[in-house]
């Protein structure tokens, strides 16, 4: 990132290095980057995986059955846009369920922001978590932490309060959580509220902003044509703290209680890993399957995804050598047509190892959308043009679309870092370019992919512009 006037706001003026997208490269290092290091202990009391995922289960049990229920009333095509959100499939959700409608309302909300569904286009359909949801704990465990970044976008902010307000609240959090964390124990409200007032305030310091001088447009707006007063300053920290931690606490992060000295937050075990793994800057690590070449290919794509690009080419060789080559192709663009992002990259690295052989069905696919960049890359390679150069087939849509499914791949298996950095990659020469043509292209992963980015960014003014435009992606806003 280049630097900018102290009087232009980033997001407004952030160059981003134009450099060739290496979108396959960028997905890979999100797991193979993870065996040079050992992988950091969680702290001591820390649950076992599978008890955090139990109780990961169990916070999303209703988003659950609502998406469940949502693919088999579409008879496993595609539902509307709204799924059970529109009326009147709310009421069949609520009888069939025995929810209210808003549970409904709130359990398919959830269950988008956590990837158990994905819209493409007008339709919503099955996520490949919720796919994996009864036999994978780290699929749980990584859609459980979507929703946690999320939390903002789950509990609407109270009425009358600036926006700006609300985002200094969401970018300040991090640290009363890691008090929280810290603490391994329960907190008394007015502590964390003394903490949250001393960070904003230091926000407000770094940006060189005075308090309530200015106001967003929209606030005016709003205030305009609302009777609820607009909170200027930190007047309205109580009330949005309260509000950030019933977010927090809908979410399954912690629990707030009356006590006997006061009011108190606790966080629970799975609140707990979870602001572990944002401080220590960790994914959760995809478990590999031993006998690749007797597995499934996504089971065998799974477990090559962390050998380097000659083992695993060595891998494929072996794994198509017992199959057929027809129906190996065929098994591969299966898995290639499914929501994991890195596996469709490491398919089609597959067959360029399958070769000519593969030529027809490849080519077949560019009429696909979630296919076509795979496909003209691999038939740019086959073509005889060079790996370097073969981004220049694709169309500027075409590009945007496959650097938001490749970080996909690595909000799904790689680290904070490497997401960060992926953002070098984009064709786009500023963020806010990059943000309009993002949500242009429409990917179905697109708001999962803004709130990760805007959680893992340290930039606090670029992450509060991702993290804008996630909530306008999520609203339907522009």
């Amino acid at each position: 990132m280049t630097s900018r006037k102290p009087d232009e706001p980033l997001a407004r003026n952030s160059r981003l290095r134009l450099v060739r997208p290496r979108a396959l490269a960028t997905a890979r290092r999100a797991v193979t980057t993870r065996r040079t290091r050992p992988a950091p202990r969680p702290p001591e009391g820390t649950p076992p995986r599978a008890e955090l995922a139990r109780q990961a289960r169990h916070v999303l049990a209703d988003a659950v059955r609502i998406a469940r229920w949502a693919a088999v009333e579409s008879g496993a095509t595609a539902a509307p846009r709204s799924g059970p959100g529109a009326a009147p499939a709310q009421e069949r959700a609520a009888a069939a369920l025995n929810l209210t409608p808003g549970q409904i309302r709130a359990g398919w909300d959830r269950a988008r922001l956590a990837g158990l569904v994905e819209l493409h286009g007008d339709t919503a359909r099955p996520g490949w978590r919720l796919h994996a949801w009864d036999r994978d704990d780290s699929a749980v465990l990584r859609g459980w932490v979507a929703l946690f970044d999320a939390w903002s976008l789950v509990h609407p902010a109270p009425e009358g309060v600036e926006p700006s307000a609300v985002a200094e609240v969401v970018e300040a959090l991090p640290q009363v959580l890691s008090l929280l964390q810290l603490s391994q124990g329960p907190v008394l409200v007015p502590a964390l509220l003394d903490l949250l007032g001393q960070r904003v305030e230091e926000l407000r310091e770094e940006r060189c902003e005075v308090p309530g001088a200015e106001q967003a447009p929209e606030a005016t707006e709003a205030a305009a044509t609302s009777d609820a007063p607009v909170v200027h300053g930190t007047d309205g920290l109580p009330a949005l703290l309260d509000w950030a931690l019933e977010g927090l606490a809908a979410v399954g992060a912690l629990t707030l209680d009356p006590g006997a000295e006061g009011r108190h937050a606790t966080l629970t075990p799975l609140g707990n890993w979870a602001v572990w793994v944002k401080l220590e800057q960790i994914c959760v690590a995809a478990q590999s399957p031993a006998g690749n070449i007797e597995q499934s290919a996504e089971d065998m794509l799974r477990g090559c995804a962390r050998l380097t690009p000659g083992p695993a080419r060595a891998e494929y060789r072996a794994w198509l050598a017992a199959r057929t080559l027809s129906s190996a192709v065929t098994e591969l663009l299966t898995v290639a047509r499914g929501e994991d992002a890195l596996l469709r990259g490491l398919a089609f690295e597959a067959l360029r190892v399958v070769g000519a052989p593969a030529e027809a069905e490849v080519r077949a696919t560019v009429a696909e959308p979630s296919l076509r960049p795979y496909a003209l890359l691999w038939l740019a390679e086959y073509e005889g043009a060079d790996p370097d150069d073969a981004q220049e087939v694709l169309t500027r849509e075409e590009s945007t679309w496959l650097w938001v499914d490749t970080a996909a791949a690595v909000a799904d298996h790689g680290e904070s870092e490497l997401l960060v950095r992926h953002l070098d990659s984009a064709v786009q020469g500023t963020v806010p370019a990059l943000l309009d043509e993002i949500r242009a292209v429409g990917h179905p992963r697109t708001v999962q992919v803004l709130v990760a980015l805007a959680a893992a960014h340290p930039d606090p003014a670029l992450a509060k512009a991702v993290r804008r435009a996630a909530f306008q992606v999520h609203t339907g806003g522009a």
